[in-house]
């Protein structure tokens, strides 16, 4: 049988990724546990915690990844199908050196891969997904004679992470009463039992793991969380969560049915947080101007980051942070854990209504609202950067290059108007346009202004 190629592509700057039995097969997982224990042992660590979600093909390619670990000498502790949460506190709680956790966080069912973290939870950087990636397509990987094969056992640290978070939330529920939408995922294996142990109220929709999603896609949006406001609406709920796929993202509605964007629900916690210690607060470019505006008057200081939730770990870890907000739905509260664990946020949401005494909609009303857009501009692999360096040049030359933020992608700040980020797809052959007004009149003239030259950039390489 002739062997498979391994396509280049599936690996992602911060995880692996691809269609099972497509352009990811088992063999494929089993050469990545073996790079990934080569690239360890040449740092002198020995350790790995595996996890994953609740995928069809998970187990067998969490299999195939500890058999490649295993045959390169790493010690394996395996904590079972989990969600990333526990997956990732197990890391933590035992002092591997590694976790690795199969999944494609919320991607549709066919797709599979794996997310690579330190064993406190911080995310890998590009450089070391990098080197796997290395070390997998040059075939580099190691093996060990039999007698130096690594050592391996199961453990199930479920109730230790419930316990643990219990703990952290000893507060009175006041009879909150919340709604969880689990969309089929891993979380539906713990959130109840959470709940339940800190004393709220919780019903849950779709808490039965299905690997087809079948009621809602694994991405929680606006548009798919219909049943969810539903829900919330006929129960007269305080608020609603919806998690992700494998339960490092959270989506929060509101008692009035409507979901708040990631920047609302991050400037409401990080209000709570900066009451006990000021500090910093992340945000990646995407987020809203919300954060500055309405955090820096209470002592916030604010820093700006990447796109990733690769770099909201290891950001808020490096700077002491105290709260970390990804535009995608991500969180970090550091103080908790260092990692992005979804079940944290409604938690801390149930907090901060029994301590204001109000309701989440009145918390949010009290926000001011920036009109926000973004659009997608079809634009080949090929030549997208080459759009952006074009791009590059002529915003300097118009605004000044001290004036243009290129972190990640080009940022403009217009002061009271808005801001603008114009960004290269590291996935899609697209290049994306967000703008965000002081009014709605500004914003639509930004957009017009910044899509066209956009536009303008890559028809230089149609």
């Amino acid at each position: 049988m002739q062997e498979k190629q391994i396509p280049a592509h599936i690996f992602r700057a911060y995880d692996i990724r691809g269609i099972f039995n497509d352009d990811l097969y088992p063999e494929t997982m089993l050469k990545i546990g073996r790079a990934l224990g080569t690239y360890a042992r040449e740092r002198d660590e020995k350790s790995v915690v595996v996890g994953n979600d609740i995928r069809t093909s998970s187990p067998l390619l969490s299999n195939a990844l500890i058999s490649g670990l295993l045959s390169s000498g790493i010690d394996v502790t395996r904590v079972g199908t989990t969600p990333l949460g526990v997956c990732a506190f197990a890391g933590w709680r035992l002092k591997k050196d590694i976790t690795a956790y199969v999944t494609a966080s919320h991607l549709p069912p066919e797709w599979n891969g794996v997310k690579l973290y330190t064993g406190e939870g911080i995310g890998f950087s590009a450089e070391k997904n990098e080197k796997i990636r290395d070390i997998v397509l040059e075939g580099k990987g190691k093996e060990v004679p039999w007698s130096e094969v690594g050592n391996y056992h199961e453990v199930d640290l479920r109730d230790k992470y419930i316990e643990y978070i219990t703990k952290r939330f000893g507060f009175v529920s006041d009879g909150k009463k919340i709604v969880l939408d689990c969309g089929n995922g891993s979380m539906g294996l713990v959130a109840l039992d959470v709940m339940k142990r800190v004393k709220l109220k919780a019903e849950a929709l779709f808490s039965k793991p299905d690997p087809s999603f079948p009621n809602r896609p694994s991405e929680p949006t606006d548009a798919s969380l219909g049943a969810l406001k539903a829900e919330v609406n006929r129960k007269k709920a305080d608020f609603g969560a919806a998690f992700d796929g494998d339960g490092d993202r959270v989506a929060i509605v509101d008692d009035r049915g409507r979901m708040l964007s990631a920047d609302q629900c991050g400037v409401i916690i990080a209000k709570s947080l900066l009451e006990e210690r000021k500090g910093t607060v992340l945000a990646n470019v995407e987020c809203s101007m919300l954060v500055e505006r309405e955090l820096e008057r209470l002592g916030g200081n604010i820093e700006r980051i990447p796109v990733g939730h690769t770099f909201l770990t290891m950001e808020a870890k490096k700077r002491n942070a105290v709260l970390g907000i990804e535009s995608s739905g991500h969180y970090v509260i550091p103080s908790f854990f260092a990692f992005d664990d979804a079940m944290i946020i409604p938690l801390k949401i149930a907090e901060i209504l029994v301590k204001t005494g109000k309701k989440l909609s009145e918390l949010v009303n009290e926000l001011p609202k920036f009109p926000k857009v973004r659009k997608n501009l079809q634009c080949d692999d090929e030549v997208k950067f080459d759009a952006m360096r074009v791009l590059a040049e002529r915003l300097a030359t118009e605004y000044g290059a001290d004036k243009i933020n290129t972190m990640d992608g080009l940022r403009i700040d217009l002061k009271e108007e808005g801001w603008v980020l114009i960004r290269a797809s590291n996935t899609s052959p697209l290049i994306r346009v967000t703008v965000e007004g002081a009014t709605e009149e500004i914003k639509e003239k930004l957009m017009k202004k910044f899509v066209g030259v956009t536009e303008d950039a890559i028809r230089k390489f149609v």
